[in-house]
């Protein structure tokens, strides 16, 4: 008997049964210093960037982070059991610094935070931390977001590309002047009004004394929604305060403007000389085109009509890829109306028919 438990204990206690390896929990001092600098201090949890190096309510300062693990110290640990475990299971890449109440949120609902969810926000914030602190105080903006919905199909812009497209700016608040106008889905005139009014009444506020477009001396316009409401918001911008606008790409899914590329050039023509001098319209074709003949019924041969279009290219949605490509715009679109105000004077209403895009209609007033 024994003898029977001398050889079942030798058994157990044989090299082969035994790992060479044995984890432990303490992370090296290096990796945490590298994870604390990488995450600025600050919760890694998409939306959560709160500041761990002092306490929320007294401010006092101390050490109130946590690290943990994208996937579990342990096997049975929150998302432990997949299927390539990261050979060295401290590595900085699958650690994040997170607040008490997001660790415990991450490990108890470990199938609604995985492992690629948790590895994105970790990403994308330590890209954001290293944007923010690479940046001189100079560089600051103010963000003005407008979204309305476009026929019936509502529109959103990710905090994401705005970051990325502002570089080497950077928001002085993540939240900006936010105008979110997604319940308004029918444009009729009544709805177009109450629309208006909004953006005025907002923008009013914005813009008064000792606001962020003060503090930063710089303003960041990014806008969707259908045309009249984009002119109209580029007519309430204030002129005291440096403005930079912005255009979804449609080839890239991005706001930032491309850096390299042939500049855009644009032609101004008469296309039809009409019998009354102080009846004119001005078409837009930028971003597409169509016959003439397709225009509005108001048009009629009594009008001088005028076409501000693409010169050497055909129209196109993707036509405005680089800054540059705004700003030629601008002085052409500011060239026409006075090309057509020496020919008929001063005008009480001028036709706008369009097809162009989002930022060059916050450049028509």
């Amino acid at each position: 008997m024994k003898s029977s438990r001398v050889q079942r204990n030798g058994k157990r206690k044989t090299a082969a049964s035994l790992s060479p390896v044995v984890q432990v929990r303490r992370i090296p001092d290096l990796t945490r210093l590298l994870l604390f600098v990488r995450a600025g201090g600050r919760c890694e949890f998409d939306g959560c960037p709160r500041y761990l190096m002092e306490h929320p309510v007294t401010l006092t300062e101390g050490n109130f982070a946590q690290v943990a693990h994208v996937v579990a110290f342990r096997r049975d640990g929150p998302r432990g059991r997949v299927r390539s475990r990261p050979k060295e299971i401290h590595a900085l890449q699958n650690l994040m610094l997170l607040c008490p109440q997001c660790h415990k949120l991450i490990d108890d609902k470990p199938k609604d935070y995985t492992r690629r969810a948790l590895s994105e926000y970790k990403r994308r914030h330590e890209k954001w931390i290293k944007q923010a602190t690479g940046l001189s105080p100079e560089r600051k903006t103010a963000l003005i977001v407008f979204t309305a919905p476009i026929g019936k199909q509502t529109v959103s812009i990710s905090y994401d590309h705005m970051l990325e497209a502002v570089a080497p700016r950077y928001p002085i608040s993540r939240e900006g002047l936010e105008i979110d106008l997604t319940n308004l889905l029918e444009e009729t005139s009544a709805v177009t009004a109450v629309a208006k009014q909004n953006i005025a009444d907002r923008l009013s506020r914005y813009f008064e004394p000792k606001g962020e477009w003060q503090r930063t001396g710089h303003v960041s316009l990014f806008a969707l929604g259908p045309m009249p409401l984009l002119i109209f918001l580029g007519s309430q911008l204030s002129n005291k305060v440096s403005t930079d606008l912005y255009q979804r790409h449609r080839d890239t899914e991005s706001w930032t403007w491309k850096k390299s590329g042939r500049p855009v050039k644009y032609r101004f023509e008469t296309v039809q000389t009409g019998s009354d001098e102080s009846r004119v319209a001005l078409l837009l074709c930028l971003s597409g085109s169509g016959p003439r003949e397709m225009l509005p019924a108001q048009i009629d041969p009594a009008y001088f009509v005028y076409e501000l279009t693409l010169d050497g290219t055909m129209p196109s949605p993707t036509f405005l890829s680089l800054r540059e490509d705004l700003e030629n715009f601008r002085i052409a679109y500011q060239d026409a109306l006075a090309g057509i105000a020496k020919v008929h004077g001063s005008l009480k209403e001028l036709e706008l028919p369009r097809r162009s895009c989002a930022s060059c209609c916050l450049v028509w007033p």
